[in-house]
């Protein structure tokens, strides 16, 4: 099967492709694609010139790897497949399912005939041994779901049918969610029971078989009220009352711990609130956003959607995606969703409604934090709406046509 190509983060890994001294590690929650990724990259060096006895590939998750499981194995694997001559190209996928990888990858890359590229699907990977001996020699990509543009992009790809009223487009994609395999499926039903496949694989595989979960009724009130209360102000002492005061007895430690879990398994993302007149994160308080919509719909029995934090995930992960960092902006008594920070240090500002075409009151609510920032950098509000206007400098932009379009902040 010919693969959809996700050239958001091709293009973004291609001058490392030839890279011997730093090793590639792409993130990201199991099955959003990274192993299709690296298939990519092997494809692109091939038509390249690469020879194929120059290409190592292995996915740890195969069977017929069942059984690798320590650093020495994985270094006689590799060792048998690796050329003599010219550079090696060292594909690995799931690479945490090795206890020590660390110094085996560490040891290929002093050699400096390997150009190695690892995945792993939680923030493991990137912790302990990975940061303390390889500081400086790796470089992070990390991958999401599919944004709303991958979606019909995937969707035209595979000469699938598109929506022509760009709302009913936009809430098929909020229902189905952006795993790439379940695009592929044929109705909601079979695109449910997959992602709730998936998200039963990522407690099981990346959280359950790591952390020590002594209350599993505890750990899965926290897993869904965190996940339902998506795009919240999520306050730990607050969750901590309210877990005691319904029976659940647990520690503010234990609650801590069993976010970080969902974290670090990058089923949820955190968000941190930023004071924009101290310049300082703010303690206690954060966001936190699904790594897809359909992570939601897993844990609920129904289909109502909730437009506002629904919609503040789908800008969330498409900022995210373009390689910026995203957070909660407080200005004052107001809030502004998202101050999003490029590459070279640039800032945008962002928020994100359903409509403000409702009320003036509507509309004063979303313009509002945006006016009582004095800087002059990009200002947006962004909703999806048609009808479109303009105040103060600020820029009201539909969402879906500014997504589908690429555009950047």
């Amino acid at each position: 099967m010919v693969l959809f190509r996700r050239e958001k983060y091709l293009k973004r890994i291609r001058g490392f492709y030839h890279s011997a001294d730093i090793i590639k590690v792409i993130t990201g929650v199991r099955r959003c694609g990274k192993s299709s990724l690296m298939q990519m990259i092997a494809d692109e060096l091939r038509s390249e010139g690469i020879p194929e006895s120059n290409i190592v590939y292995l996915n740890l998750d195969l069977r017929a790897f069942r059984k690798l499981k320590t650093a020495d194995q994985l270094e006689e694997e590799i060792d048998k497949r690796v050329n003599a001559q010219g550079l090696n190209y060292v594909f690995i996928d799931e690479i945490q399912n090795v206890n020590g990888f660390e110094e085996v990858i560490n040891a290929f890359r002093e050699e400096g005939n390997c150009s190695i590229f690892i995945t792993g699907s939680n923030s493991y990977l990137l912790s302990g041994e990975l940061v303390t001996k390889l500081t400086g020699r790796y470089i992070e990509f990390e991958m999401y779901t599919l944004t709303f543009d991958e979606y019909e992009q995937m969707k035209a790809f595979y000469h699938m049918d598109i929506d022509p009223n760009p709302l009913s487009e936009l809430q098929r994609f909020i229902l189905e969610g952006g795993f790439p395999r379940a695009i592929l499926l044929p109705d909601l039903a079979d695109k449910r029971s997959y992602t709730q496949s998936v998200t039963e694989e990522i407690f099981e595989k990346d959280i359950r078989r790591r952390v020590k979960i002594r209350n599993k009724e505890s750990f899965e009130t926290i897993r869904n009220y965190i996940v339902n209360n998506f795009g919240a102000t999520t306050s730990l002492n607050n969750l901590y009352k309210d877990l005691n005061k319904n029976g659940h007895g647990v520690s503010r430690q234990t609650i801590g711990r069993y976010i970080k879990a969902l974290v670090d398994a990058k089923v949820l993302y955190e968000c941190e609130r930023f004071d924009m007149k101290s310049r300082k994160s703010l303690l206690g308080e954060k966001k936190y956003y699904v790594a897809d919509l359909s992570v939601y719909f897993s844990v609920n029995t129904d289909n109502r959607i909730q437009y506002g934090p629904v919609l503040e995930n789908i800008v969330y992960f498409y900022a995210k995606s373009l390689g910026n960092a995203v957070s909660v902006g407080k200005i004052g008594k107001l809030e502004c969703d998202f101050i999003i920070r490029n590459s070279g240090l640039d800032y945008a500002y962002a928020q994100v409604a359903y409509t403000i075409a409702l009320s003036k009151e509507t509309e004063d609510r979303e313009y509002r934090p945006l006016e009582s920032i004095k800087d002059n950098y990009p200002k947006y509000v962004m909703t999806t709406d048609y009808l479109l206007q303009q105040r103060n400098g600020i820029r009201h932009v539909n969402l879906i046509d500014f997504i589908r379009t690429e555009q950047a902040f």
